[in-house]
């Protein structure tokens, strides 16, 4: 990561004296050299990339199988749902108490202990003997799940090269969609040795990725720069109140909200229910079929087959972001997932129901990586930006608390189609924030020399 030298102070005209030392450890900001450009992903990146896999291979054993599994006990629709929104619950009260612990404790410590939390929460849910202990056990899995989630934010956002920011998002993303492509997968598989047991194997992944993290990654000193006399100082932090003059970052921010509402929190919970009642109208009266078995594994297949869209299309979107800029490139991926959710509802095939899926995973890998790296511009290299990451990452909470919650609502009185229509309308409005050719606007003293928010 490059360190950033100030120009002579406007005040008094005086240049600094900065030591030959730091002069031959530092790069002038605003004079690179593209061959001397870091293009190489950083290995604190390398060890999230790992560690995300084997989170989101254990997500995916537990995402076919969990709204089925909360319906056992006889619950309706939108109580099964509220098993995604208990845990985005917990996200969101626990987040600023995870910022701090960060401060206090260092974001590797934190990190593995929520892996670990999320662990102990996936062993009771596969230990609930009724619902309201599964919801307990999502309550705790959720607390654990903000303290990871924001530490690797951090990282993420601190070791990226500006260069390449799209591309190292891309990375992280696919590693975790390549968990999700065999997740689901085995989850569905695996839901014929019961319900219970995906619960288990996740928190085997969980537990094996704290390991990587606590072994592999290594903490780091608080970060730094020069000041006018060439001393290196602690970096300044971005404020909330600061981030939000940036037209982009509101954008973000009501962007972030409807992927969590639209596209993670429907996707987890709204999907396979409509899986469940698509092959119950089907063959519900068939003797001897059990449209509950049976759209598990649908449900497993057509997540697994939006992991693969999403991870296919993920290798060449983060890139292209960097190339093109990325707002282009969230743009249309919020207008192809808008069209192709509220196509969602009219489906009435197997196959149909299969193909919408690959769409809409393409949709989100177009915008996840540019969405992500639109964040890392704005906080830069040269500062810390816990306070409007961590608010980044709330709104995606709420989302994933009322999208579901509303969507269960809308089920069990009108049916799937509203449901869907109003997720796709959202993402929709979300697009209209980043058309192209819209310049965004932006405080210059505010933002990194070289910053368009294109």
């Amino acid at each position: 990561m490059s360190k950033h030298i100030p120009t002579p102070s406007m005040d008094t005209g005086a240049i600094p004296v900065i030591p030959e030392s730091i002069r031959r450890s530092v790069h002038i900001q605003g004079s690179p050299h593209p061959a001397q450009e870091n293009t190489k992903v950083p290995t604190q990146i390398k060890v999230l990339i790992a560690a995300s896999f084997l989170i989101a291979l254990g997500y995916g054993l537990v995402a076919p199988v969990l709204p089925g599994f909360a319906r056992s006990f006889d619950v309706g629709a939108m109580a099964a749902t509220f098993v995604v929104s208990a845990f985005a619950l917990s996200r969101l009260l626990f987040a600023p108490v995870s910022g701090k612990l960060i401060t206090a404790f260092g974001e590797r410590r934190i990190y593995s202990t929520g892996l670990i939390i999320v662990g102990l929460g996936s062993i009771g849910a596969g230990l609930s003997i009724n619902y309201p202990m599964l919801i307990a056990s999502r309550i705790i899995g959720g607390t654990g799940s903000v303290m990871f989630t924001v530490a690797a934010m951090g990282i993420l956002v601190r070791n990226s090269p500006p260069s390449i920011r799209g591309k190292v998002s891309g990375y992280y993303a696919t590693s975790f969609l390549l968990g999700n492509i065999l997740g689901p997968v085995l989850g569905a598989a695996a839901s014929a040795l019961g319900m219970r047991v995906p619960f288990f194997v996740y928190a085997g992944m969980l537990l094996c990725a704290s390991l990587i993290v606590m072994t592999q990654l290594k903490d780091q000193a608080p970060q730094t720069h020069l000041n006018t006399q060439g001393i290196p100082v602690a970096k300044p932090e971005l404020t909330l109140k600061e981030a939000l003059k940036f037209s982009n970052y509101r954008s973000a921010l009501f962007t972030n909200l409807t992927v969590g509402w639209s596209i993670f929190g429907l996707q987890s919970t709204v999907v396979p229910l409509a899986a469940v009642a698509l092959l119950a109208s089907l063959h519900g009266s068939e003797a001897g079929y059990d449209p509950a078995a049976a759209g598990a594994r649908l449900a497993g297949f057509t997540l697994a087959t939006y992991a693969t869209g999403n991870a296919l299309m993920q290798i060449y979107s983060g890139k292209l972001g960097d190339r093109i800029g990325r707002r282009p490139m969230i743009f249309s991926g919020l207008l192809l997932a808008g069209i192709v959710t509220i196509l969602f509802g009219t489906i009435t095939a197997p196959s149909a129901f299969v193909a919408s899926a690959i769409l809409l995973g393409i949709a989100a890998a177009l915008l996840s990586p540019s969405l992500q790296a639109a964040i890392s511009d704005i906080v830069g290299n040269k500062r810390s930006g816990g306070q409007p990451l961590a608010y980044f990452q709330m709104v995606s909470d709420i989302g994933l608390i009322v999208g579901p919650l509303f969507a269960g609502f809308i089920i069990d009185a009108w049916g799937f189609f509203p449901a869907f229509a109003v997720a796709g309308a959202l993402l929709l409005i979300a697009a209209i924030g980043w058309i192209p050719g819209i310049k965004p606007k932006f405080p210059a003293d505010l933002a990194d020399k070289g910053y368009t928010g294109r």
